[in-house]
């Protein structure tokens, strides 16, 4: 499989005019083409563009509801439970993360909570959004059973990333990471690529160790048994079970707090997700001066590059700069596709209309 790259700024006319061709709103479909393709410019492929088909199979499904009016259930000056009627995850993200920053900003602290979801993308770029306005973000989202608990063979707990980003110099302090040894995503670029998985990713439908992507991501689907390990790996010895834990933890603060559903249940229901989110905004002015709090993490994170390397390496990266720097070269040189995903984009375009702005090969 081959590899060529597009134009950043095209991509980003093309996916807002799919998404319009769905019958979106112009704003909600650049806010979903901004969370789509900030994956895209962080180097995350598993999360870009490529998960267009995705969206396609949901949308078209009726998973995913046009006119769906999202409602607050529950609310407080410092936290809110938002019922999505099944809404674009993408929306119903922004709009959730923004009200928490809107409550962080006159109390301090904000934390939103969001049922009957679909999937949001990157869990990151929402801990960015109260970054960018000066703010401490964290965010997390339970999805679709795939993790197979410690000593277990059923899927049990989602991917179910946590992330966190602080204002810091010189980038944005951003970690964003699956509680399972990798994502969903990453599975579906390896059955692209033809590739066997690596041993320790995954099991079978008995429990044993695979290394066959297409096997395991049909398992999944089928919910046939196996799945994807908690970060550490399966049983104890190289600590599995710290990863099933931190996936339970955010089993609690999407589906319980929200009065959700929990993994094993997604895509249960007929025509539904069902998938919960949650979304922390945080002023850390609640400690003290804040420009003194961020240059001491600052300070801090130098003193982490600037320690001593492993023998044959040269650098230690910070959390969240591999990203910024894949920006300025994705921006320059253009977004990676393999050519599977292209096709897949073909196709999408002549459904929605779009085809007069699919961006040609660079190279």
């Amino acid at each position: 499989m081959q590899y060529h790259h597009v134009n950043y700024e095209k991509l980003v006319k093309f996916c807002q005019e799919v998404f319009k061709g769905y019958g979106f709103s112009q704003e909600k479909a650049n806010q979903i083409t901004d969370v789509l393709l900030a994956a895209d410019l962080s180097g995350i492929e598993s999360h870009g563009v490529q998960r267009l088909i995705r969206y396609h199979k949901e949308i078209t499904s009726g998973l995913v509801k046009l006119d769906a009016q999202p409602e607050v259930v529950f609310e407080t000056p410092l936290s809110a439970v938002i019922e999505g009627n099944d809404s674009m995850g993408q929306t119903l993200g922004v709009d959730a993360m923004q009200m928490a920053i809107d409550k962080a900003k006159k109390t301090g602290f904000g934390m939103v909570t969001v049922r009957n979801s679909n999937h949001y993308g990157i869990a990151g770029y929402y801990t960015k959004m109260a970054a960018k306005q000066g703010l401490i973000g964290m965010c997390m989202t339970n999805t679709e059973a795939i993790m197979v608990p410690t000593f277990g063979k059923q899927a049990m707990l989602g991917t179910n990333p946590i992330a966190f980003a602080m204002p810091a110099e010189p980038t944005i302090y951003s970690f964003d990471a699956a509680t399972t040894v990798v994502p969903r995503g990453k599975l579906e670029v390896y059955v692209k690529r033809g590739n066997g998985l690596p041993v320790g990713w995954a099991l079978d439908e008995n429990g044993h160790d695979s290394d066959e992507a297409d096997r395991v991501l049909k398992n999944i689907i089928a919910k046939t048994g196996g799945g994807i390990l908690p970060l550490g790996g399966s049983g104890e010895m190289t600590s599995g079970y710290k990863g099933y834990g931190f996936a339970m933890l955010c089993e609690i603060a999407t589906a319980i707090l929200s009065g959700g559903t929990t993994s094993n249940y997604i895509y249960k229901t007929p025509g539904r997700a069902n998938i919960a989110h949650c979304f922390i905004a945080l002023d850390h002015g609640m400690f003290g001066d804040k420009k003194e709090i961020e240059a001491n993490l600052s300070k801090y994170l130098q003193e982490v590059r600037d320690s001593a390397k492993a023998e044959g390496q040269d650098r230690i990266y910070i959390h969240g700069e591999k990203e910024a720097e894949s920006e300025a070269k994705v921006l320059a040189n253009g977004v990676y596709l393999n050519d599977k995903t292209y096709d897949e984009m073909k196709m999408i375009a002549e459904y929605t209309g779009a085809s007069a702005y699919l961006p040609e090969y660079l190279d």
